[in-house]
């Protein structure tokens, strides 16, 4: 049987850092069960994407996780797989394909090594920032299958970084504080990517596995401390 494409990201993401013990893809919901968790997540989750999103909650040492596509999102990536070819057509249907499954894997991860506070803004920004540099991996990896040479090109590269980095706009978010998680993750994370660039690849590898390990205060500490170097 072929592997959907949503069990080949997470079997990329797992063998990158770790297995999360479960199949992510019994974590899908509908609908209408996507509607009632919105209700629980508050006012400041409307605001968020209708398209895909996570849900988490906690209850004890278990944690449940919700992941929803829309019926669009699904269609868009059906019609223009992107394992036939990665496009303007598909790119963005990808980029959230990709991080919604990012940000339960990261979730679980986290969870198994003991972090209770899914609540947090820290816990939030982590995940956010996480799946936007994994994410762009992600999609270099499939405009490198798609190229000859198997080598990315500086122009390939522009064309990532503005439909994951430049099209966002984080400032048309009302709510305070969704505005500066989105907009200071995607700084941070195309100023790390940036970095990452510049690696080969088994000290990329190495790179994101202790990236990944660092809590969030932790993570934009180092990114920042990368683009001090930088700019000496």
């Amino acid at each position: 049987m072929n592997e959907t494409l949503f069990t080949q990201i997470q079997k990329l993401f797992e063998r990158t850092y770790a297995q999360v013990g479960i199949n992510l893809e019994d974590c899908l919901i509908d609908r209408t069960r996507c509607t009632q968790l919105s209700i629980l997540a508050g006012k400041s989750a409307r605001e968020l994407s209708e398209l895909a999103r996570t849900f988490l909650r906690r209850a004890g040492d278990q944690l449940y996780v919700g992941i929803y596509y829309s019926r669009w999102l699904i269609e868009q990536l059906e019609q223009h797989d992107p394992r036939a070819g990665l496009g303007d057509r598909n790119i963005r249907s990808l980029i959230m394909f990709v991080e919604e499954i990012n940000h339960a894997l990261h979730a679980a991860l986290q969870f198994k090594c003991g972090s209770r506070e899914i609540a947090s803004e820290d816990f939030a920004r982590n995940l956010e920032l996480q799946a936007q540099v994994d994410t762009y991996l992600v999609l270099l990896l499939f405009v490198a299958f798609f190229r000859k040479t198997q080598r990315v090109s500086r122009t390939d590269r522009r064309w990532l970084r503005f439909h994951l980095f430049a099209r966002q706009c984080p400032e048309a978010f009302r709510d305070k504080n969704l505005r500066g998680r989105y907009l200071e993750t995607s700084q941070l994370a195309a100023s790390y990517t940036h970095y990452l660039d510049t690696l080969n690849g088994q000290r990329r590898l190495d790179e994101i596995r202790r990236f990944h390990s660092l809590d969030y205060d932790a993570k934009r500490a180092r990114i920042l401390a990368l683009m001090d170097s930088g700019a000496n």
